[in-house]
């Protein structure tokens, strides 16, 4: 409870302190260009009442910065000025509310006419104006010089094909400013692509859909001397087609530091448009025949048509009856499902790529479940960034069908028995032969026999033929038989080969036989015998032999692998980049080209331990690339001889990934009887190392030395010429250092890439260089230029660049080839030297106090036209010896009081200006004597840094000048206008003090007058007047003399009291400023002597204190009282009634008629006595009457004028 008390009491606290109101606007000034559109925002808070608040927009123009000039208004329509009116109603200058409190003025199609101060003001909606209710800001409106030009044209070009377009961007903007350039591609009505672009910080960029293709430097951005920006795009797709401009901004640093675009402009547009390749294809598969015998072998062939089929990805799959046999991807790796595998890994069915357009599906022994229906389906892929593949086309053909026939069964029955006849009866008069096409064959050839059966006469049976084979081992085997009927039949180690053709028999005369042995094979080899049985057919029909003979041949057959053998040559082991060289498969011995051999490459990259394969020439003349050979494929031809097996692998444009070393394998393969290939042997040939070397390097960099000295704010030029370099197309990384003194090496500026792309280096961002770097590469392409803008003293230092030569490895990635370092820039910024000087004339000064002094400060010279000046006034005071500040103008016009102004009271009384450049005055007011000294002034030069910061530079003190304040002389007279008087008793006399001359018009007087008594006429009575100038004399001499004062009058109208003995009897009048008159009423015999008047003249000081200057006194006056009886008076006063009718009657009479004079009187005076009292003007003053009434006497009532009454 205590804290939720304590709570409420903090919030009623806060609710009681009134919130200060606080409009700020955007911070000027603001660089704009004409044309453009400008906004400028404006806020306020801590205000009261409604939270949406009102905003007016006024602009003071340079040409009149004192006279407001109205433009728009949030609450009063008719605001605007006559000259803003209508395009505030047209929209062309608003106020957009962002929020209750604050909003965006808008002005749309920026004129010249529109630079100025603007002025945010805020009408106040609080109980109590409280804070600020409106701010300003400056608009600087500079002409639209940005220029983007290129040449209009329509280019028809083909997928591919490599594009490049030029654009001209420069501005002529006195401001310093910072360029953006970027390319754009446009279709129809779409929204602009960024192909790529130099941002104001030369940055490179791309947008998503040229990213990649930037960083791989397909897309490239150049910037050929200073305004040509060259776009090259090196392998243009369909998606590249539309139109192609050039957009460039000019931006311009804020004061807040953030940066703005003032203007925009786009050069005319390139049409191009892109020819695709036909990426159409087409498929057909293809079989000898439909009609099959279980055993029979089958090949189906599913051929690719297309374009550039070696430039793209297919991806192909086998399907039987609709479900899949198996499938093999881009890579050439076929994947089978479960029950063919199993057939597959027997070697009864095989899935290959024999070419890229030519993918094989073969079944070597055909079953009866086989029939049906076969395809294939050919799939496109494309290759994704990240290595994966996406399926876009796919085709397939129609279906082919086949039909698998059963084999029917039969048995060979070869005779075991031969009945021979006996004796006497009939023999056999037959002969048998044997002879064959070669004794000596090599595996695989045919092997042809005939056997030719020759009788003493005419046949008298039949022959039934069986062809043997004896072997090595002396085993024989029963080839083919043919009986007496003409029936075949092979023998059981030969029936299959039989069914394939691979064994044939023939009849070829009633006595001749031949035997066929296709493709041999080394156990084929062995003693050949024909062996002959002639029959005849006996009396009871029965067939009995009648003899037998028997022939044979040897034959002997090498086997294939017999001095099979394989060796790699090569003639270039070392080679240069984006040359060629050749690889040599040598295979021995020659064999037929009926006998295939197979070369696969194989590849060791450098730095690796593993072979992997490159590239197989197939048994069947086919290409087969291997799973990493992506990077030789279109640059390596590989090619057999036709008079033998030798392979050359050609690799042209070699870089280091083809450098490593090479080895080939060669298998000797052999066909069966049944089509199918049987591996006689592999052999590895010796190890090849390929080593690719760098070109070597020409690059040479300038090695001069300079020296650089220039002044502040100066921009440094530094250049990296490259005097030579290995070739045309060679590119460069120009990395900029600077090496201090203090630091053990160079630090890193700036660094440009290879592909133009922009690194700030730690030194740039410690020092914040960023936006004062400025590269340009030239258009010789060997001279790289660095420009520093505004140097500061912190710049010097010895300047270098690091230069690295790049070239386009044939795989089309850079590599560095080569760097070097060019010779040093000395470059020492200094300051400007100081040119300030000042007038150094000595002057003297005289002046009367309240007179105005000026003392000129006068600038000869300067250092910077830019400069800011501060000024100092000092003054020696005499018997001082330190100096004292009086005044200073800050470099900012800023006005501050020195200390001595604090002294001496000069505060309102120093007034400075300038009316010329270089001039300044500085005016004191009102002078006083204690002004009086030796002045000076002290000016400091400030130039400011190229990073803002202001610093002094130069000082120096001007000639002095000696001011002497003087008060006016003394000139005061005094005179008496009435001389010696006599008069009688009970009568009046007048003391008049005349003033001859004045010191000056401002003074004010004090008067006294004195009454000169000798000590022995205060004895002795009332001497004569003879008497009197004799007692004169005495004083002169004794000095016996007593002065009485009857009535002093002070400077300030004040009365002093009156001298006892004149009490009540002394009137005062002040005829003229100059003339002054004392009257005594009722004058006794004791009233008989000297008189004088002594006058002080009285001036005011500059700090309005009044002092006095000098007096003087008058000659005296000499005054004779004579004493006269008394009649009528004593008449009077001896009777009461008479008494009271002349003297008590008439007053109240008499002093109601001089109260209503003085009340008048009163009233008219009010208005002048200050004013009188202002200006110093001594006022004349009337004393109020005083009745001196005596009821015991018959004297009439005395009216006189007291001292003091009138104040």
């Amino acid at each position: 409870m205590k804290c939720f008390l304590r709570l409420l009491s903090c919030l009623a606290a806060l609710g009681a302190v009134a919130a200060q109101r606080l409009v700020a606007v955007q911070e000027g000034p603001l660089y704009r260009t004409e044309g453009s559109h400008v906004t400028i925002w404006c806020n306020v808070s801590g205000f009261q009442g409604p939270s949406e608040q009102n905003f007016q927009w006024s602009i003071y123009l340079p040409s009149a910065p004192e006279r407001e000039v109205q433009i728009v208004s949030t609450v009063d329509s008719s605001f605007p000025y006559a000259i803003y009116t209508q395009r505030v109603r047209s929209g062309k200058i608003y106020v957009e509310r962002v929020q209750g409190d604050s909003v965006l003025l808008h002005i749309t199609d920026l004129q010249a006419r529109d630079a100025g101060e603007y002025e945010c003001y805020t009408p106040n909606t609080d109980e109590q104006y409280f804070g600020s209710y409106s701010a300003k800001m400056s608009l600087v409106v500079i002409p639209d010089s940005l220029q983007a030009a290129a040449i209009p044209q329509t280019l028809h070009k083909v997928e591919q094909d490599p594009l490049e377009l030029t654009c001209e961007a420069a501005t002529e903007t006195f401001q310093h400013s910072h360029l953006s350039v970027a390319w754009l591609r446009q279709r129809g009505s779409e929204k602009p692509v960024e192909v790529i672009g130099l941002s104001r910080d030369f940055t490179l960029h791309s947008s998503s859909e040229y990213a990649q293709r930037q960083s791989l430097g397909e897309v490239r951005l150049d910037k050929l001397g200073s305004s040509t920006f060259r776009l090259t795009v090196f392998h243009l797709q369909p998606s590249d087609q539309g139109e192609f401009y050039c957009e460039a901004a000019e931006w311009i640093q804020d004061p807040d530091g953030s940066w703005y675009a003032m203007t925009r402009k786009r050069s005319e547009g390139t049409v191009v448009t892109v020819q695709p390749t036909d990426k159409e294809f087409t498929v057909r598969l293809e079989t000898e025949k439909r009609l099959y015998t279980m055993g029979e072998p089958v090949e189906f062939r599913c051929i690719l048509e297309a374009q550039s089929i070696p430039d793209r990805y297919f991806a192909v799959s086998w399907a039987f009856n609709s479900s899949l046999i198996a499938s093999m991807g881009p890579n050439a790796v076929p994947v089978l499902n479960s029950e063919f595998a199993h057939r597959e890994a027997r070697g009864q069915l095989k899935v290959a790529k024999e070419s890229d357009s030519v993918f094989v599906l073969k079944i070597y022994h055909l079953r009866q479940e086989d029939s049906g229906k076969y395809n294939c389906r050919v799939t496109e892929r494309e290759k994704t960034v990240t290595g994966e593949f996406i399926d876009k086309e796919s085709k397939r053909p129609k279906n082919i069908p086949i039909i698998v026939l059963p084999i029917n069964d039969w048995v060979v029955k070869v005779p075991q028995n031969h009945q021979i006849l006996p004796q006497g009866h009939l023999e056999s008069s037959i002969s048998v032969e044997v002879a064959s096409n070669a004794s000596v064959v090599l595996e695989g050839e045919n092997l042809r026999f005939s056997c030719s059966i020759r009788t003493a006469g005419r046949p008298q049976g039949r022959f039934s033929v069986i062809w043997q084979l004896v072997d090595r081992l002396n085993r024989r085997s029963n080839i083919m038989w043919l009986d007496r009927d003409g029936t075949m039949q092979p023998g059981a180690s030969y029936w299959e080969r039989s069914s394939y053709g691979g064994v044939q028999m023939e009849q070829v005369q009633p006595s001749s036989f031949s035997l066929g042995i296709f493709n041999s094979r080394k156990e084929d080899e062995g003693q050949y015998e024909c062996h002959v049985t002639e029959w005849v057919r006996a009396v009871d029909g029965e067939w009995q032999v009648v003899g037998e003979r028997r022939a044979s041949t040897p034959i002997s057959i090498t086997a294939l692998e017999t001095g099979f053998a394989v060796t790699a040559i090569s003639r270039t082991p070392g080679v240069t980049y984006s040359d060629s060289f050749d690889l040599q498969c040598i295979i021995k011995p020659h064999y037929p080209a009926r006998v295939p051999v197979s070369v696969t490459w194989r590849f060791q990259p450098v730095g690796t331990i593993e072979f992997h394969d490159l590239v197989t020439f197939t048994r069947d003349g086919g290409v087969q690339w291997g799973d990493r050979s992506s990077s030789f494929r279109t640059r390596t031809a590989i090619e057999k001889a036709e008079s033998s097996n030798n392979v050359r692998l050609s690799i042209s444009r070699a870089s280091d990934t083809e450098a490593g070393k090479y080895q080939c394998v060669a298998e000797l393969w052999r066909q069966n009887y049944n089509s199918s290939w049987t591996r006689l042997a592999e052999r590895t040939s010796n190890l090849l190392e390929i080593r690719v070397l760098q070109p070597v390097t020409k690059l040479q960099v300038s090695k001069s030395k300079r020296t650089l000295t220039l002044v502040e704010n100066r921009p440094i030029q530094l250049n990296c010429s490259v005097k030579s370099q290995t070739s045309q197309n060679s590119h460069f990384a120009v990395l900029w250092y600077v090496h201090k003194p203090s630091d053990a090496d160079g630090k890193l500026i700036l660094k440009t890439t290879h592909n133009s792309a922009f690194e700030y280096g730690t030194y740039a961002e410690e020092e914040g260089l960023r936006a004062r770097l400025q590269f340009e590469r030239h258009a010789t392409g060997g001279l790289f230029s660095l420009t520093v803008q505004r140097a500061e003293v912190s710049d010097s230092g010895s300047y270098y660049c690091h230069v690295e030569e790049w070239l386009l490895s044939p795989n089309y990635a850079w590599y560095k080839l080569a760097e070097e370092v060019s010779g040093r820039t000395e470059v020492t910024v200094k300051q400007p030297d100081s040119r300030l000087k000042l007038s150094q004339a000595q002057g003297n000064l005289s002046v009367l106090e309240t007179r105005q002094v000026q003392l000129e400060c006068v600038v000869l010279n300067r250092t910077s036209a830019a400069s800011q000046l501060a000024v100092e006034w000092f003054v020696w005071k005499p018997n001082h010896p330190e100096r004292e500040a009086v005044a200073r103008l800050s470099r900012d016009a800023t006005f501050h009081y020195g200390e001595q102004a604090a002294k001496n009271n000069l505060k309102g009384r120093l007034h400075l200006e300038s009316p010329s450049p270089g001039v300044y005055r500085l005016s004191i007011q009102n002078v006083a004597v204690q002004d009086s000294g030796a002045y000076s002034c002290h000016v400091e030069e400030w130039l400011p840094s190229p990073s803002g910061v202001w610093y002094k530079r130069a000082e120096d003190t001007a000639g002095q000048t000696a001011v002497a304040v003087t008060r006016p002389e003394a000139a005061l007279q005094v005179d008496t206008l009435v001389p010696n008087a006599t008069v009688s008793e009970k009568a009046a006399f007048q003391l008049d003090c005349s003033v001859v001359s004045r010191s000056s018009q401002d003074s004010r007087f004090a008067v006294s007058w004195y009454s000169l008594r000798t000590k022995a006429g205060e004895k002795g009575g009332s001497p004569g007047l003879e008497e009197q100038e004799d007692e004169e004399e005495e004083e002169e001499e004794e000095d016996p003399a007593e002065r009485m004062v009857l009535l002093s009058v002070g400077p300030d109208a004040v009365f002093g009291p009156e001298g006892s003995p004149w009490e009540g009897r002394l009137r005062f009048q002040r005829l003229s400023a100059l003339l002054f008159r004392l009257t005594v009423l009722q004058a006794s015999t004791r009233d008989t002597g000297n008189y004088s008047c002594r006058v002080e003249e009285w001036l005011p000081s500059p700090q309005k204190e009044w002092y006095r200057l000098t007096e003087g006194e008058s000659a005296p006056i000499s005054v004779q009282v004579l004493d006269t009886g008394s009649s009528l008076q004593s008449a009077i006063c001896s009777n009461d009634a008479l008494f009271y009718f002349v003297f008590f009657y008439p007053f109240p009479i008499f002093g109601i008629l001089i109260i209503t004079i003085l009340l008048v009187r009163f009233k008219s005076r009010s208005s002048s006595k200050n004013s009188d009292g202002k200006n110093g003007v001594p006022l004349l003053w009337i004393k109020e009457p005083h009745l001196n009434y005596s009821p015991t006497c018959l004297e009439p009532p005395v009216l006189s004028i007291h001292p003091g009454a009138i104040d």
